[in-house]
């Protein structure tokens, strides 16, 4: 044994050869939290001293090869000063880099998952040899800061300027196969022969068969490239990545950039200390602090998930009732995911809709490489459409997806009700009705929740299960378990109109309107919204949504909280359904539809548009800098926020922040709201909201904040 740790442990196998061996005790996963740093310097200094090695493999003895860094400790860790954080990445990369040096050679046995520092750790080997089902990858720049452990300097020399860029910039995982035609792993095998694949690659080493020696070389010195070519590869990469990611928004892959053109003519020690100080300055940035934290309010929600999965009734087979696009796209979600599905509609040609939105899904994915024809059609064979309740008796949850009306919702649930077993649970995918009145005409109130899909099905992550008055724990746990088997990321609320997310997104809209009343223009907001960081403006929005669902939701939202969202003046979004402008289902709403060369529709200016909004135009009109449209926009989202908050809508900070990025495209690096008012201030929010509030109930700051502010807390602790 020449080493033994509770992280890691270095025994000897055969003919010198050691095993570094990545096991954390009770620990799910590898990774490189604070102990398993320590340990790994008590290693390097353990081999510094072993006479007896000549060469080692590193292996894993989890399912995953190392996840990475411990992401909970860069909360505090990046409270530190910028000098503070780029001298602990220079300490830590001293240990990283005296590995490196050992007088042997090295080759990591990837068995699984080699994300962030778990690639870093392979990348300072001499040789890697990867399962055919690991995957491997550098996501640091999604968190909103870049590789930290030497992965800028070494992967840039070892597959080259414009493959690192791509890497680092994305963010994106690859394959075996991927990775080992990039040149970043250099064999991949069957998982059963990954050892023996390691151990062999030492052992030609040790035999002088592969010079390993020139293989560490190339990550000690500059990159192989004249100036030109340099800067045609950094030329071209940036055009790419800056087209995807506004450095504004997202910097850290503008930081990672700029670090390794600094670096890459620099000798590896010199390269590293670019690399730190870029590092240290991407973590100090809000997008870090945002991305952070939004990374560990999806822990929590997923955390929260699998504590309801605990409880939940078990799952074979669901069924949803209605065949529409939403039908169909809730049907397709469960059999691409393995689970049969009944789909029940009173029509045959709406069972076809059903089916062909399935079989639409299904084909491209087909199209894109992603799935065999013989694959779409077991996933196929999994929807059952049916038009009678026949097949009902086994079913062990039913969604209701009927049309959006409450008399037709309550005859279809109490009818199937009597259809199903005992311990059925019944889910009802409404957007805005009480689900406590729903249940009002059933005899077993208890099976019964809201699972409320955002459309379309297959791209929105987010689930809002609503727990009625009367539902039962156990069927608000099983319906937590199905959004979870679909791949669907849920979020238990309780009832109250427009749920937690349309609750929130009114008063948005009400701001939009009531800046076009005052003689905004929107088109200009949209611009505005847009490049604060919304995918699309809250006019394009509507548009998408439909103005005739935008109308029936304030109705409700007026009902259900008069004080902020009931208006005395007709709206934009009211005049525009009247005249029949409904949005992109028929071709014209704020803006007018065409198709463009892929048949996707694209929005295009509409005069008729600003001549039918001087009717609801104040005859004073207002000017609005860019800064006093986010203002007013996001004072009214944000402060619904945190009124559900108050009211026990939903339960944490966290869950609302992951229910507004994932169900309506809150701008991710900006947290959530209510991260996004921390990071504002509350003293500096509060002043905010008393200089608007002469606009409404809707500005005016919740009392939540107010006794936040007074007591200098915020919504996610800073310490």
């Amino acid at each position: 044994m020449v080493y033994q740790g509770n992280r890691i442990t270095v025994t000897m196998l055969e003919d010198g050869i050691a095993n570094m061996h990545y096991n954390a005790e009770n620990e799910s996963v590898n990774k490189f939290d604070a102990e398993t740093t320590k340990q790994f310097g008590e290693v390097v200094t353990a081999l510094e001293k072993a006479d007896d090695v000549k060469g080692l493999i590193v292996t894993s003895g989890k399912g995953v090869f190392i996840a990475g860094a411990d992401i909970t400790e860069f909360v505090a860790s990046f409270k530190k000063s910028e000098s503070e954080i780029r001298e602990w990445g220079i300490k830590v990369n001293d240990t990283f880099n005296r590995f490196e040096d050992l007088p042997f050679p090295k080759v990591a046995a990837i068995n699984g998952a080699a994300m962030g520092g778990g690639c870093e750790m392979t990348l300072v080997c001499e040789y890697r040899v990867m399962s055919d089902k690991a995957i491997i990858g550098l996501p640091e720049t999604q968190l909103g800061i870049l590789p930290g452990f030497g992965g800028t300097v070494r992967s840039t020399r070892i597959i080259g300027i414009d493959n690192a860029l791509e890497l680092i910039a994305t963010g994106a995982p690859k394959k075996a196969l991927a990775a080992l035609k990039l040149g970043l792993v250099d064999a991949t095998v069957p998982a059963d022969d990954l050892q023996d694949a390691a151990i062999d690659l030492v052992k030609k080493c040790i035999s002088g068969e592969l010079d390993w020696q020139a293989k560490r070389e190339e990550k000690l010195n500059p990159v192989k490239l004249n100036q030109l070519e340099q800067a045609m590869a950094f030329n071209s990469a940036k055009g790419m990545i800056f087209a995807k990611a506004n450095p504004k928004q997202y910097p850290a892959p503008a930081i990672a950039i700029e670090a390794i053109e600094k670096h890459v003519n620099l000798p590896r020690d010199k390269a590293i200390e670019v690399e730190a100080a870029g590092f240290a300055k991407a973590a100090k940035t809000p997008q870090a602090e945002s991305l952070v934290g939004l990374f560990l309010s999806d822990q929590l929600v997923k955390k929260l998930a699998k504590q309801h999965g605990k409880i939940a009734h078990e799952i074979n087979e669901a069924a949803v009732l209605g065949a529409g696009i939403m039908g169909g796209g809730i049907a397709y979600q469960a059999a691409s995911k393995g689970l049969p599905i009944i789909m029940k509609d009173i029509k045959s040609e709406q069972l076809d809709l059903g089916m062909g939105e399935a079989s639409k899904l299904l084909g491209k994915m087909v199209d894109r490489g992603k799935m065999t024809p013989a694959k779409m059609g077991e996933t196929l064979s999994r929807i059952r459409p049916t038009l009678n309740y026949g097949d009902f008796a086994e079913t062990d949850i039913v969604i209701e997806a009927v049309v959006e009306n409450p008399n037709v919702k309550r005859a279809v649930l109490k009818e199937v009700e009597g259809l199903v077993k005992d311990d059925c649970i019944l889910a009802s995918n409404t957007s805005t009705i009480s689900i406590t009145f729903l249940a009002e005409a059933l005899e077993r109130p208890e099976n019964f929740v809201g699972m409320h899909f955002f459309n379309p099905v297959h791209r929105m992550p987010l689930v809002e299960v609503i727990r009625g008055e009367k539902s039962s724990e156990e069927a608000v746990a099983t319906t937590v378990a199905l959004a979870s088997k679909m791949g669907k990321v849920p979020v238990v609320v309780n009832d109250c109109p427009g749920f937690l997310v349309n609750r929130v997104l009114f008063p948005y809209f009400g701001a939009f309107d009531l800046l076009l009343k005052q003689g905004a223009d929107f088109a200009h907001v949209d611009k505005v919204m847009e490049k604060f960081g919304w995918p699309m403006g809250p006019a394009y929005l509507i548009d998408v949504v439909g103005l005739d669902t935008g109308v029936h939701g304030a109705e409700v939202m007026a009902e259900g909280f008069p004080d902020r969202m009931k208006p005395d003046y007709k709206g934009a979004i009211e005049l525009l359904y009247e005249n029949k402008r409904l949005g992109q289902k028929n071709g014209v709403g704020f803006y007018k539809y065409e198709m463009d060369k892929r048949g996707k529709p694209k929005k295009v200016a509409d005069e008729a548009t600003y001549e039918l909004l001087k009717t609801t135009t104040d005859s004073e009109k207002q000017e609005f800098d860019d800064q006093a449209i986010i203002d007013r926009t996001m004072i009214a989202f944000c402060n619904e926020t945190v009124r559900c908050l108050e009211d026990n809508i939903v339960s944490t900070p966290a869950e609302a922040d992951m229910a507004m990025i994932m169900g309506v495209g809150f701008p991710p690096f900006r947290g959530g709201p209510c991260r996004y008012v921390d990071q504002m201030g509350l003293e500096n929010y509060l002043a905010l909201c008393e200089k608007y509030a002469y606009l409404g109930k809707a500005y005016e700051a919740p009392q939540k904040i107010r006794d936040m502010a007074a007591a200098g807390e915020t919504f996610y602790a800073t310490a």
